[in-house]
């Protein structure tokens, strides 16, 4: 597959580093901290609670292989995953995505700033091309996360 679809984007492969059969996982264009990805079911589904049984099961599964790597990948010692589910809930894509983010003591003042931060990510006015990451960081991010699934 050359490209993937993530609600209203469209996501270069080399941005992806781990596929499975119904899920996906992908380097984050603006991360929170290093390492923060994002794992995705294949079919665009906008709520969680659409997703079929076996497409939660996947999702979830994927995520606890990506979470152990990233940690360690990342040298961190603890996790945030969160989900955003609706617009509500700080949902700007309309494509279900668990947020991975590799957590280390002292990252926040405040450790729930991360949902903060989060919050902001989303935003569509935060979202301007000039604080994304190039296409070659990401793919180099993706590559190094690649080989560590190999």
């Amino acid at each position: 597959m050359s490209t993937f679809r993530f609600g209203q984007h469209v996501i270069k492969a080399s941005a992806v580093f781990l596929q499975t059969e119904l899920s996906f996982a992908l380097v984050n264009r603006k991360p929170v901290v290093p390492g923060h990805v994002l794992v995705c079911p294949l079919r665009p589904v906008e709520r969680f609670r659409d997703l079929h049984p076996d497409e939660v099961a996947d999702l979830f599964t994927t995520t606890q292989r990506v979470a152990d790597l990233v940690e360690k990948r990342f040298q961190a010692s603890s996790l945030t995953i969160a989900i955003q589910d609706g617009p509500e809930a700080g949902q700007t894509v309309k494509h279900v995505h668990v947020h991975v983010l590799p957590r280390k003591a002292g990252d926040f003042e405040r450790n729930d700033n991360v949902y903060d931060e989060l919050q902001k990510h989303d935003r569509e006015s935060e979202d301007v091309p000039s604080r994304w990451r190039t296409e070659e960081e990401m793919a180099a991010e993706a590559s190094d996360l690649r080989k560590q699934f190999s």
